[in-house]
């Protein structure tokens, strides 16, 4: 199963670092039941890339956590056996947690797909939606218009080889 896992740049250096993903556990986003019933398509691709996307809110979140981190967003893709995702955190009504899934055990770098980040044109936008989404989370209409504005920036994609270039 392809699952997709939030970063920031320090995490990628640290993953990076110990040839793994980790510690566990590791929450992550992945296509689910409910992410199938809420994106309403059939077609695969189209739900990788809305568990990406659900990911790549996942790392905005990591940022607003860590305002020293450059505002870039990381997401891995890794290929992980299913035995190895437990699903049920996207169980409710909130679509926040749709596609969410974690992983009990630390995965092996080299089980990563691809790497996908945020261009250094994005950083801008993405230091402003970081900072603005305590107050969009608080029902604050203009900081979650600039939430989403993070989402006008597409992730760029990379090998796992090229990570040593993007640290």
């Amino acid at each position: 199963m392809r699952v997709y896992v939030p970063l920031t740049l320090p995490g990628l250096a640290e993953a990076h670092k110990a040839g793994q993903l980790g510690p566990a556990p590791l929450d992550a986003c992945a296509v689910t039941p409910a992410l199938r019933e809420w994106y309403l398509s059939e077609d695969i691709e189209e739900l990788e890339y809305a568990a990406l996307g659900r990911a790549a809110q996942g790392s905005l979140r990591l940022l607003a956590a860590d305002p020293q981190a450059r505002p870039r967003r990381v997401v891995v893709a890794v290929d992980v056996p299913d035995s190895a995702v437990s699903f049920g955190l996207d169980r409710g009504l909130d679509p926040s947690l749709l596609g969410g899934v974690r992983l009990a055990e630390p995965v092996p770098l080299s089980k990563a797909a691809s790497v996908h980040v945020d261009s250094e044109e994005a950083e801008e936008d993405i230091a402003a939606a970081a900072a603005a989404l305590g107050a969009a989370d608080e029902g604050d209409d203009d900081a979650q218009f600039t939430v989403d504005g993070a989402e006008d920036h597409e992730l760029l994609w990379f090998a796992v080889q090229e990570i040593p270039n993007l640290l």
